[in-house]
């Protein structure tokens, strides 16, 4: 079932194929769709025109390029109406990956990749924890992904 009007059962398993490997050729969904090439090609715009596919995306192995540490941080801001300045001050921070404004615990959660342990620090000291309207952070290190995928939509 869809929960978008326009989205129907062909849609959502193209979708489904493209989160499985965005590379898949239409020719190869529409094969496994049972719809035309052109077809795919049509709903793939029409997906994107309602703002339900956001585009692709190339996944990169960041250990392999020397970001062996991935840490997730929590962040309390002194006063929740900073959120907007603060965010704009993380964005500008290349190891930062994600930032969510969070309930909870924390105002806002990111997640960033860095070198090794001494990298963090020098993250955390000179640029994160200098930044007005943070009061404080705590910092978890993750050991091991095990898993990352999108929604199983069918």
């Amino acid at each position: 079932m869809a929960f978008h009007p326009e989205v129907d059962d062909i849609d959502l398993k193209i979708i489904s194929l493209l989160m499985e490997d965005a590379q898949m050729p239409y020719t190869e969904i529409a094969k496994k769709v049972f719809v035309s090439g052109g077809t795919v090609h049509v709903r793939m715009k029409k997906l994107i025109n309602l703002g339900i596919v956001k585009g692709s995306q190339l996944i990169v192995d960041q250990t392999k390029l020397g970001y062996d540490l991935k840490a997730f941080l929590g962040i309390f801001l002194k006063e929740s109406n900073m959120y907007d300045d603060v965010l704009a001050q993380l964005k500008e921070i290349p190891e930062i990956v994600t930032i969510d404004y969070t309930t909870g615990n924390y105002s806002m959660f990111v997640r960033l990749y860095c070198r090794d342990t001494n990298h963090l620090r020098e993250i955390l000291h000179d640029k994160i924890q200098k930044i007005k309207g943070i009061d404080r952070t705590e910092t978890i290190i993750s050991l091991e992904e095990s898993e990352n995928r999108g929604i199983k939509l069918i």
